[in-house]
């Protein structure tokens, strides 16, 4: 969900795109409220690192890794989905 943006008598706002980032210790967007990454997310990632795809796995498998410490503090079960939401859909080819 995106804010759209407010003119007044045709001045261009000042308030920015909201960034779809993640909120710890849940892990969901702060803008949407789903999963993160969610779709926004993992559409801006994958333009942001499109020249740099390995990075963009390596960023986000240290990201999985956070987010399984904070989703399973306190004795909460093991989430397992964590491949498929965080890594899975990084691969936007197959590989040669």
């Amino acid at each position: 969900m995106t804010e759209r943006p407010i003119t007044f008598g045709g001045i261009l706002p000042t308030i920015p795109e909201s960034e779809h980032l993640h909120d710890r210790p849940h892990w969901r967007c702060r803008t949407c409220d789903d999963p993160w990454p969610c779709a926004e997310a993992r559409a801006r990632l994958l333009e942001e690192y499109r020249e740099f795809p390995s990075l963009l796995r390596i960023y986000l498998s240290a990201q999985m890794y956070e987010a399984l410490d904070d989703l399973t503090a306190d004795g909460r079960p093991l989430p397992l989905n964590l491949y498929e939401r965080f890594l899975a859909w990084t691969r936007t080819r197959p590989p040669t």
